[in-house]
């Protein structure tokens, strides 16, 4: 489909839309139609600080860009608050999503849009950049090996970051008529996709959220972490803040080896990113070092990986309109697990921190 780019329209100019709209640019099968806000200026000065095509359209009401017929898909950073009514309009308009994470403030919000996604032949897709990364595809070769990984039994992720002080008093995420999930569904998210990722998108058995989260005069989520158990064996634990060093770390380990990385969200530098393995690991006679002493292995990129993250999303999108094909499944799958454990972790700090078993 590079020669008929999917035409993908913005509605909303959040910060990250900053940068989908540089990856739109990047991918080769996509291109920017159109951008839309509740203000016409705003959606012009975005348009021309963002090196949008003088083609592209701006649009004063995010319901122009909905019934623009020259737009095949919307890439949605909306407010999470929000995500429910426009996502369900952008599916009934027959226009292909791109949801920005996380994708609901519940399963059940999530489950109507996934209803009118199907209703209407819509591919749907979250925003998590980092599953798109070549990287994410070499250590997964790793998790899968049996004989150098071995069997999965423990994964461990953090993401923090320490947030300015205009953060807590502008930023939709612990504004409560905006975003209700704080940190566990911004930082929060990341942590349990890998966890997920790690474990092959198997839901855990149950979820216990961390005694002592804090949150703000709210009630919003500003640092937490909890524990994921499954049935034969496996466990998990993350942590998310806002209030914290800048820390992006997947660590995990499995009955022979351990894949660990520091930056899995994103990679210190744009094109080439790095991790390390060990295998069947022991120490050296003398108790003075490692044998084998672990292994880095980097990985060079022709394009960002938010750009191959629009890249694959405008494939799913091709093939949809070029071949009669079906909406692919497996992105929103594995959007709505990370929505069930999201759910888990709430419902378990209202519990008292009890354990919340995971229905699917």
């Amino acid at each position: 489909m590079a020669d008929t780019p999917i035409r993908f329209g913005i509605i909303g100019c959040a910060e990250i839309a900053r940068r989908v709209s540089r990856a739109i640019l990047l991918a080769p099968n996509a291109t920017l139609s159109a951008i839309a806000s509740r203000s016409l200026d705003k959606a012009a000065n975005f348009a021309k600080a963002n090196g949008f095509p003088p083609e592209a359209k701006v649009y004063g009401s995010y319901e122009s860009l909905l019934d623009d017929p020259d737009v095949d898909a919307v890439y949605l950073p909306l407010p999470t608050s929000l995500h429910l009514k426009w996502a369900v309009l952008t599916a009934q308009k027959k226009k292909h999503l791109l949801l920005e994470k996380p994708v609901a403030l519940n399963v059940a919000e999530f489950d109507q849009i996934l209803k009118a996604c199907d209703e209407n032949g819509v591919q749907i897709m979250d925003g998590t950049m980092w599953v798109h990364h070549p990287r994410t595809q070499k250590m997964k070769e790793f998790l899968d090996d049996k004989e150098r990984f071995g069997q999965l039994k423990t994964v461990h992720s953090c993401f923090t970051y320490f947030a300015p002080p205009e953060f807590f008093q502008n930023n939709i995420r612990v504004k409560p008529d905006l975003d209700t999930l704080g940190a566990l569904g911004d930082a929060g998210w990341y942590g349990i996709r890998s966890i997920l990722w790690a474990a092959d998108y198997e839901l855990p058995k149950t979820v216990t959220a961390l005694r002592g989260p804090v949150v703000n005069e709210e009630g919003l989520i500003l640092d937490c972490g909890a524990s994921l158990h499954w049935e034969d064996g496996k466990t998990a634990t993350f942590n998310c803040s806002f209030l914290s060093n800048l820390t992006m770390n997947i660590t995990a380990i499995g009955t022979f080896g351990t894949l660990h990385l520091t930056d899995f969200i994103i990679p210190y530098q744009e094109h080439e990113a790095s991790y390390t393995t060990s295998s069947k690991a022991r120490y050296n006679e003398l108790g003075t070092g490692w044998v084998p002493i672990p292994s880095e292995h980097n990985v060079n990129v022709d394009l960002p990986q938010e750009a191959c993250m629009v890249r694959e999303f405008a494939g799913l999108v091709g093939n949809i309109k070029k071949n009669g094909a079906q909406p692919d499944n497996k992105w929103p799958t594995i959007s709505r697990k990370t929505q069930l454990v999201v759910d888990a972790v709430n419902a378990s700090v209202e519990k008292g921190f009890e354990p919340v078993e995971i229905v699917s």
